[in-house]
């Protein structure tokens, strides 16, 4: 896969390049000229994305030290889930990454599943799947749009964007009946089945999605602004993105062939074919890139599901409502989110309640490497490489 520019290229190998850390020197001051700027970038600031600062210190308008401040949206999330019990913490997962609330369910569910034993039927497996791939198309999709935004483009590409998010928002809600907090899945398979037409709905969203696809890379992807402002910039060295496990289109943008769909299948994902995308450099060009073909990929498993999927149940007779008490034991379970790998860790002690509830949110983790990224780079970059990683802060303050 090759984007517009010869020199960045996407593969399914990459040669990973030698790293360092860059250092700085400061440039000499005239006497009495002042000293170094230090900046608070929010915590109410548009570009961050939600309450989360940056401590900037800039040399001119250079960065040579960045150092981000969590905390602000703190929810108590999972000492909360040792104090309810494990169905009354699915709604809970929706408020991780409210973009993603579906596949916040799904991680949540595996982990309880592995802890109870419990089996999901084939239809329920393939409803999961879709809805999984539907969020990482709209995650993506508002991911272009939010990026060429914070680039100081006009409001047409992110309008773009959340058109396709509404095509897909009005899915979830008549499935569901939420847009955002969808509170869908359930342990040993799902809350209720498709409406009649969903699928008939779903098939022509899917056909009609490559063209907006097509539209935006037109738009963009060869666009010289976007090209001069991302390549090359806040690049993210292989070595580093392994040692820091940074994981999602931040991982593979940086050429880690790594995604837990074929890394360390679950579901149904095996019967499906699509390929994992792959980028050369590691910067804000490749992590836009990888959202666009990661897109492309997803319509490949969505047009698969849709053609496939069965009749019959949609739980497991076993699941229990009331009285779930899963056996004293302890589980974890991940998957491939839009954002990198979703994980939820489960201690159960017998009670009605885990013993103790622990999640790996994908935004937190990428967003350790921020500084590394910002290094050298000017204060008008740190907003797009931000945007790059793509966070959402209520998984970073859990």
């Amino acid at each position: 896969m090759t984007g517009p520019d010869s020199s960045h290229t996407h593969t399914d190998t990459a040669s990973p390049p030698a790293w360092r850390r860059p250092t700085y020197e400061l440039r000499p001051q005239a006497e009495g000229d002042g000293r170094m700027l230090e900046i608070s970038m929010g915590p109410q600031h548009p570009s961050t994305h939600g309450v989360f600062r940056m401590d900037v210190m800039l040399d001119g308008e250079r960065v040579v030290k960045l150092k981000p401040v969590f905390g602000y949206l703190h929810r108590n999330h999972e000492k909360i889930g040792e104090s309810t019990t494990y169905l009354a913490s699915m709604p809970y997962t929706d408020r991780l990454d409210y973009f993603c609330s579906l596949t916040n369910n799904w991680a949540y569910a595996l982990a309880v599943e592995r802890l109870a034993g419990l089996q999901v039927p084939e239809r329920a497996e393939y409803i999961r799947v879709i809805l999984a791939e539907l969020t990482r198309l709209q995650n993506h999709a508002c991911l272009g749009g939010f990026l060429l935004q914070d680039m100081g483009a006009s409001g047409t590409p992110l309008m773009y964007a959340f058109r396709e998010r509404e095509k897909i928002l009005d899915l979830f809600e008549a499935l569901t009946g939420a847009r955002m907090m969808c509170n869908y899945m359930r342990f040993g398979g799902c809350r209720c089945d498709l409406p009649p037409g969903w699928l008939e709905r779903a098939r022509a969203l899917v056909a009609g999605f490559p063209r907006f696809l097509d539209e935006f890379e037109a738009l963009l992807t060869g666009n010289e602004i976007l090209m001069s402002r991302t390549q090359g910039v806040g690049v993210l060295p292989r070595e580093l993105a392994i040692n820091a496990s940074i994981t999602g289109p931040g991982l593979r943008a940086s050429g880690v062939n790594y995604d837990l769909r074929k890394a360390d299948p679950y579901g149904i994902y095996p019967r499906f074919s699509f390929r994992i995308p792959l980028g050369d450099h590691g910067d804000v060009y490749d992590r836009y890139m990888m959202r666009v073909l990661e897109m492309r990929e997803s319509l490949k498993i969505l047009e698969q599901a849709l053609r496939d999927i069965p009749d019959g149940p949609i739980i497991d007779p076993k699941a229990k409502i009331r009285g779930f008490r899963p056996k004293p034991g302890e589980a974890y379970a991940r998957l491939e989110g839009p954002k990198g790998e979703l994980g939820f860790f489960l201690i159960s002690d017998g009670s009605p309640n885990p013993y103790r509830y622990r999640v790996r949110p994908p935004s937190l983790i990428n967003l350790t490497v921020l500084e590394d990224l910002c290094l050298g780079h000017h204060v008008a970059d740190v907003v797009i490489i931000l945007g790059s990683v793509d966070i959402v802060l209520g998984e970073v303050d859990r």
